[in-house]
């Protein structure tokens, strides 16, 4: 993909107080131009920042309907009714109920989980799982991650007695569930400040009101955040705030000490012995969690989460790898199918959308498809399966255009639908589909800004390699963890050349494995750069370039660092 490079020079202003914040804080005034991007302009500020601590937590009783949800808990306690935690089959979705269902158990025993089929009941509250409700004498569901647009469905449950507390995080309509109590700050009448948390942490501030209400201990909350971190890292959302909190010390859990099930999974992906990152649950645990209820059913996935025995929940985790694996091979197959016809629909590369349908494509892998097309067309992407007479699909979109809104354009032509800015989920007939696709793209083409739909690098600071020192790398790593709103920090440095070592590597020679040099110090740098064999030639010629970078730990020399460069062009294009 061809990215466009984006750097503005700091002002002598901004520069002057980069030095000062620098100065305070003993870091460099390049890191402290990087606090002062993300709006840390104080010391304490940038405190609060590099050391994220538990007790700036937002009381949760200030979300809407906390009091409610919590004394209906409590009533069913007390009265010992069934409670059933349900949740979406999706990573956010099962971590949540794990979370939930995991904390009530060490104080109540007449509680179980359900999570629907993704291929027999869909995404969200089904009928089916509301009359297996009922036949389990179940008189209150938690439900997780979904459930804010389950009108008909909670009204359904209603009328045989069944109360709902819903805990979700997509954008609600106007009309809203008669449940008991809903969770969810994204509410128009929630004073939540934080809008911006993940499924798993709005069930996380529930347990949290429901703990402080009946005088349980904060610390019997903290060996659960290793969930919240896995949810944030793979529902990408923005790391900042609230959830900047919960992921830095999820992570921390999930390296010192994770649960049983996610420690099985960590064995199963190699990843044993080495510092966690959100990297490593977004590529490695997240889609891992993500494949049971994309292949078979997101309940295995909650059953290894909640499990207590290692030997156990070696075997599931096992067979969850296996479903992964199967699942990378659909989404391989599914993904060569979309981008074949792509290319023979000339048109749709000059389109500002991409929505693609095809009734034989697996319903668990079209989210996954629809982010690759994405990736590499750099276009909002729906992908369409057949469910019948009806149509599901898929939704991705790109930096700063809100896909939800051109989703809610066509709602006349939907059946369902649900999410948020950047991802988003629908329902409608088949035979509605063309339809669809000429209003939702003709919604593109209005509200689209040119520069939405070409991919870019943009640029933190342009240094050199002498820069690049033990310190500048040490103080990089308290930036973690990354994700959205707090991006990993992109470098740029101009006319470097290879070593004479550089080679294309991969089993498709699609990567490149670098020695570098500046032309300002002797410093020899390493350096990967996957999927761009494409720059290789170049490279070899002995001539200048300008990279863009991160700067990470090299997994092969302990102390040292690699560069992952993400851009590579001649010196001479500006």
């Amino acid at each position: 993909m061809h990215f466009k490079w984006n750097y503005t020079p700091s002002t002598s202003e901004q520069t002057n107080a980069a030095n000062e914040l620098g100065e305070k804080l003993n870091i460099s005034p390049t890191l402290a131009s990087l606090l002062i991007k993300r709006g840390i302009t104080t010391e304490s500020a940038a405190k609060r920042f590099f050391r994220p601590q538990l007790s700036d937590l937002i009381n949760p009783f200030l979300m809407k309907d906390m009091d409610v949800a919590v004394d209906r808990l409590n009533d069913a306690m007390g009265r010992k009714e069934r409670i059933m935690v349900y949740g979406d089959y999706d990573v956010d979705g099962c971590t949540a109920v794990a979370l939930v269902y995991k904390f009530l158990r060490q104080f109540y025993s007449n509680i179980d989980y359900y999570i629907p089929d993704r291929y027999e009941e869909g995404y969200g509250v089904s009928k089916k799982g509301i009359d297996f409700a009922k036949e389990t004498g179940v008189k209150l569901i938690i439900i997780l991650d979904c459930g804010i647009k389950a009108i008909k469905e909670i009204a359904y449950a209603k009328e045989l007695g069944i109360d709902f507390i819903i805990c979700d995080h997509h954008v609600p309509d106007e009309d809203m569930p008669p449940a008991v109590a809903i969770l969810n700050p994204r509410r128009s009448d929630d004073p939540y400040p934080f809008k911006n948390l993940c499924g798993c942490g709005v069930g996380f501030k529930f347990m949290q009101a429901f703990a402080k209400n009946n005088n349980i201990p904060f610390s019997r909350l903290i060996p659960l955040l290793d969930f919240c971190a896995v949810s944030i890292a793979a529902d990408l959302v923005p790391v900042v705030d609230e959830n900047r909190i919960l992921a830095f010390h999820g992570l921390k859990q999930l390296n010192q000490n994770p649960s049983v099930g996610l420690k099985a999974i960590i064995d199963i992906c190699g990843l044993n012995g080495r510092e966690l990152s959100m990297s490593d649950i977004i590529f490695k645990i997240g889609p891992r969690i993500n494949a049971s209820g994309r292949m078979e059913n997101g309940r295995e996935s909650v059953d290894l989460l909640v499990e207590r025995d290692l030997a156990t929940a070696l075997v599931a985790a096992k067979h969850i790898d296996e479903y992964n694996e199967k699942r990378k091979d659909v989404d391989r197959q599914m993904t060569e199918e979309a981008n074949q016809i792509v290319e023979r629909l000339e048109n749709q590369k000059h389109q500002t959308s991409i929505v693609l349908y095809d009734e034989h494509w697996k319903k668990g892998v079209i989210g996954i498809v629809a982010s690759r097309l994405t990736e590499i067309y750099y276009r909002p992407t729906i992908v369409i399966t057949r469910d019948e007479d009806f149509a599901t699909g898929s939704a991705r979109s790109v930096a700063g255009f809100d896909l939800y809104s051109a989703i809610k354009s066509c709602s006349d032509l939907l059946q369902n639908f649900g999410g948020h800015t950047y991802a988003a989920g629908l329902t409608l007939k088949w035979d509605n589909v063309k339809e669809f696709r000429i209003r939702f793209q003709k919604y593109v083409d209005e509200h689209i800004l040119p520069e939405q739909t070409e991919a870019s690098l943009d640029i933190d600071a342009v240094i050199d390699f002498k820069d690049i020192t033990k310190k500048l790398h040490n103080d990089l790593k308290r930036f973690a963890p990354f994700g959205p709103s707090n991006p990993k920090p992109l470098f740029c440095t101009k006319d470097v050349f290879d070593f004479g070592t550089s080679k294309v590597v991969g089993r498709e020679q699609e990567h490149i494995k670098l020695e570098l040099v500046d032309s300002k110090s002797n410093n020899v740098m390493n350096g990967i750069a996957f999927g761009q064999s494409q720059s290789a030639r170049y490279i070899k010629s002995k001539r200048s370039f300008d990279i863009v970078y991160t700067i990470e730990d090299n997994v092969f020399k302990r102390g040292a660092v690699q560069l992952q460069i993400e851009g590579i062009r001649p010196s001479e294009e500006e």
